[in-house]
This record gives C-alpha cells, sequence and structure tokens, in this order.
C-alpha cells in the first residue's frame, strides 16, 4: 500500500505513529507560575545533541483554558524550565493516568498518586520514582507547520539516575525496563539488549 497523506489512507486508525516505532516516552513535569505543578507523556520525544547535552519534544493540540497550547507548553513558556522523566514500566499506569485531561489548576501527580521531589538546577518537580530524570532550561519553541503543533528545545543542566539503576558504572535500563510508546494503544517494554560495534570503533 502506498499513500499521501494530503489523501488520507483510508484505515480504521491512522498508521504513521504504528511506523515511527518504538519511540521513548518524554514525561514532562512543569510548574506554572501559578505554584501548580504539572505531568503529562510526550511520545514526540528525544536526545538531539551531546555537547550541551539537549532535549526535544513536540506538543500537538491545545487546551479551551490555556492560550494556544497545553498545560506544558505553557508553562514552560512562562518559566523557562522543565523536567523530563524516564518511564519505567512500574510506572506505566501512573504514566497513562497523568495523560488525562484536567483543569490548568489541578496537579497531576496528585491526580496520579505521585509522590514528587525537587530538581536541584530548576525550580520544578519531578516524579520521584522515576530511573532517570533530566533537568531542562528551555532553548526554543518553535511552531511547527499544522494547527497548534509545537516544538520544544531544551538544555540539560542537570542529570538525576537512580543508583539502584547503575551496574559497574553503567545505567542499565533492565534493572527498571523503560517503557515505549508505540502506534495506535500499544507499548512496548525494553528487556532484552544486544551490542553492535561500529566500524570504526577502536578496540
Amino acid at each position: 500500500m502506498f499513500y499521501e497523506p494530503k489523501d488520507g489512507h483510508g484505515l480504521p486508525h491512522n498508521p504513521f505513529n504504528a511506523i515511527v516505532t518504538p519511540r521513548p516516552i518524554g514525561w514532562v513535569s512543569t510548574r506554572g507560575t501559578n505554584g501548580v505543578d504539572n505531568l503529562a507523556p510526550y511520545s514526540f520525544f528525544n536526545a538531539v545533541a551531546y555537547v550541551p547535552p539537549q532535549v526535544m519534544f513536540a506538543s500537538t493540540g491545545v487546551k479551551p483554558d490555556q492560550v494556544d497550547a497545553k498545560d506544558t507548553v505553557a508553562n514552560i513558556r512562562d518559566t523557562g524550565v522543565f523536567a523530563l522523566n524516564v518511564v519505567s514500566y512500574a510506572l506505566r499506569d501512573a504514566m497513562n493516568a497523568s495523560s488525562a485531561t484536567l483543569p490548568a489548576d489541578q496537579d497531576e501527580f496528585a491526580h496520579a498518586g505521585l509522590e514528587k521531589a525537587e530538581c536541584r538546577t530548576i525550580d520544578c518537580p519531578y516524579v520521584a520514582a522515576a530511573p532517570a530524570v533530566l533537568e531542562c532550561k528551555l532553548n526554543q519553541i518553535i511552531p511547527l507547520r499544522g494547527q497548534n503543533n509545537t516544538l520544544v528545545l531544551g538544555e540539560v543542566t542537570g542529570i538525576y539516575m537512580n543508583d539502584a539503576c547503575m551496574k559497574d558504572g553503567i545505567f542499565d535500563v533492565t534493572t527498571f525496563q523503560p517503557l515505549a510508546r508505540l502506534g495506535y494503544r500499544d507499548y512496548s517494554v525494553v528487556k532484552d539488549l544486544f551490542a553492535l560495534a561500529r566500524p570504526d570503533d577502536k578496540a
């Protein structure tokens, strides 16, 4: 099958997200200028540079109680900071609960029954049970083509890793089994690893 997105796909569900998989989940926490904390998962998320370390996530859509944005982007626009929480398999239900559309004055941490901790380099909460957290300062907010598509770029200013996830100096993802977003309502979990030496690697 071949289709041009402008013409539609003719399938029961959009296959685009099922093709670009697996995708890491950026579980973004923010704090509004009113002091209300926010937490929401974004599956358009990744690292984009090493030095300095930088990340991106994209938000689609708006909320009626915000101006041209969802709560996450509105908070980042106002405060210039955010945290990215890594989602473990054990946190899958809490992550899903935090995706509920709540009024801007409601705290998703409380809604999902999650304990908070405070970031060290920025004024922002993070998920205390997360295996790793990236504390970020805003670089750019870039409007993308289409209605209410927004790209957020940030520089990582602090990195937290749970000591239980460290083995012989390596951050071992099998200790917490990161969740990945697939298409439709599907997710996957990382349990098995294998290594490949790159052609330019030196022994």
